[in-house]
């Protein structure tokens, strides 16, 4: 793998985190994007960038591997992001989009909120790993049904 390569995939999953962050303060679309970056950030990006021809996984390891970085990194980054929008809307302006998550964030201690983000980052990062996974079987797939070996054989239903 190329270290280039590599910071794209880290810099998209910032990116991917940032926005994640700043949407899930949303009160209605939160739950549904933080469920989506907690299980679908790899899929995304996998199948992003081999579509733009800038990555390609040649083996299930390395799929997993991306995987699981950009699920640890982009929830991490949430992390980063989400806490301290929380506790500056709760404290400041007093507004809580999830109030039980609000008064939790804005009350404990910060080892603990270090600790559960780590936690949740690492079970985004095997979650995500598994998606990585199974983003490369599609994508390898697909490959195999748009191969000309199977445009030319005649079993194949043709519509």
């Amino acid at each position: 793998m190329n270290k280039s390569i590599l910071k794209i995939i880290i810099y998209s999953s910032i990116f991917l985190g940032i926005v994640s962050g700043l949407l899930t303060i949303v009160p209605y679309a939160g739950e549904i994007v933080f469920w989506l970056l907690l299980t679908l950030a790899a899929p995304v990006v996998i199948v992003f960038f081999t579509k733009q021809n800038v990555l390609e996984i040649q083996t299930v390891r390395q799929s997993v591997v991306i995987g699981a970085l950009i699920g640890f990194v982009s929830f991490l980054v949430f992390c980063a992001v989400y806490i301290p929008a929380v506790i500056l809307l709760a404290r400041v302006f007093n507004y809580s989009s999830n109030y039980g998550v609000s008064m939790f964030v804005s009350h404990s201690p910060f080892v603990i909120m270090f600790m559960i983000s780590v936690f949740m980052s690492v079970l985004s990062a095997t979650i995500n790993a598994m998606s990585g996974f199974l983003a490369y079987y599609m994508i390898e797939f697909n490959k195999s049904l748009n191969s000309p070996k199977n445009q030319d054989d005649d079993t194949h239903f043709k519509f």
